[in-house]
């Protein structure tokens, strides 16, 4: 009788969730990118903002409506060649941008862009969470959150080299693409099994994951409406406007550095907690944010600690949910779970937008840390239901 020696079951999973974050963070880079230099590229098409609005906000709901079928889809025709195949297609969508330089054709070219990607970050996230050890859970979706905040930060910087117009940039976005198929296909053997295709609803995972999926959608709402917002917010309080447009990158780079430690953090106690600490700790932050906002060096450190915390909803949710579910449940929760995301993107600038305007400008301190409550709330109980059991 033989075994398999751990040694190699170790590196198999190493390999394997090396692959899939390098395959993410190259991609990751590109569609970096590709957001500013599409809305760019609107604006010189003669679009007003509220139809680059509109067009972009196309991206969410092409993953509302599409990711609850990439578990089914993946299951029939394999996780590692769907991959391929969304990867390339949004290859040849995002140069397709350029070579069909009409509004009207944008909005199907960016649900299609969009679709692939949605499928991309579900697979690319079930994986990972499939193959990380349970002990190093935390650690592994911090490590993968850091290095696709990298990437994101990277792609627009890009632009600066290749420029935003012509072909080039549009061609080098598509080539990162492209580069992100070679560790899946070193790694294709690799590869998790669904073994049937999962069809519960997003209900279904409400109910099995709860925390983990409403973690994504307050920190879609959050991020988007802190990117989209907290520039306005700046101008409100007297910043100019490349002051006030700097104070995104204070949010970017905590949630940079704040994803691995928290990571080992959420692998020594009980995830909840860690969210619980996240949702308050976001609260408060947010509730401080007016009065630092007499002190531009105050607000920026202020912004800088709430954005990494805030960051780590994402991180410790997806830890969360690989701690929950296995299999093709794990597949659809995750699908679930960009979904919510999405509709948090989706929902957030609103909100956050509509806090200020009723209560200008600290309104928008005020609806953030109104969201982080809302959030801590079911933490809580589900800490007490399990203590009192």
């Amino acid at each position: 009788m033989t075994a398999v020696p751990a040694p190699s079951l170790d590196r198999d999973r190493l390999s394997a969730m090396a692959a899939a974050i390098a395959c993410v963070a190259v991609v990751g880079t590109g569609l970096g990118l590709s957001i500013p230099l599409l809305s760019l590229e609107m604006e010189r098409m003669g679009a007003s903002s509220v139809v680059i609005g509109l067009n972009t906000a196309v991206a969410g709901l092409a993953a509302i409506l599409t990711v609850p079928f990439v578990p089914r889809l993946a299951a029939r025709i394999g996780v590692v060649r769907l991959l391929i195949l969304a990867i390339v297609l949004g290859g040849l969508c995002l140069s397709a941008f350029k070579l069909l330089p009409h509004l009207a054709l944008w909005f199907p070219l960016r649900f299609v862009f969009s679709t692939t990607m949605g499928v991309l970050f579900v697979l690319s996230e079930y994986w990972i969470n499939d193959a990380a050890p349970p002990e190093r859970r935390g650690l592994v979706m911090g490590i993968y959150a850091t290095v696709l905040a990298i990437g994101f930060a990277i792609g627009p910087t890009l632009l600066t080299v290749v420029g935003t117009q012509g072909f080039a940039p549009y061609l080098a976005g598509s080539a990162l693409f492209f580069l992100g198929l070679t560790p899946l296909i070193l790694a294709r053997s690799l590869s998790p099994d669904l073994g049937h295709d999962g069809s519960a609803g997003i209900l279904t995972y409400l109910r099995l994951a709860p925390l983990a999926v409403l973690a994504a959608a307050l920190y879609g709402a959050v991020e988007a409406g802190a990117f989209a917002i907290l520039p306005l917010y700046g101008l409100r309080i007297g910043l100019d406007a490349q002051v006030a447009a700097a104070l995104v990158s204070a949010v970017a780079l905590g949630n940079v550095l704040f994803q691995i430690p928290v990571g080992l953090l959420a692998d020594r106690v009980d995830r909840r907690l860690v969210l619980l600490g996240a949702s308050l700790a976001g609260a408060l932050g947010a509730a401080l944010i007016p009065a630092a906002s007499v002190s531009l060096p105050l607000l920026s450190a202020l912004l800088f600690a709430w954005g990494g915390i805030a960051g780590t909803l994402y991180t410790v949710g997806l830890a969360h949910l690989g701690a929950s579910l296995r299999g093709p449940d794990l597949a659809g929760a995750n699908a679930a779970f960009v979904m919510l995301y999405n509709a948090g993107l989706m929902l957030g600038p609103p909100l956050i937008g509509g806090g200020m305007d009723l209560e200008p400008p600290q309104g928008f301190a005020v609806a953030l840390a109104v969201l982080f409550v809302a959030y801590a709330v079911p933490v809580v109980r589900s800490l007490v239901r399990d203590r009192a059991a």
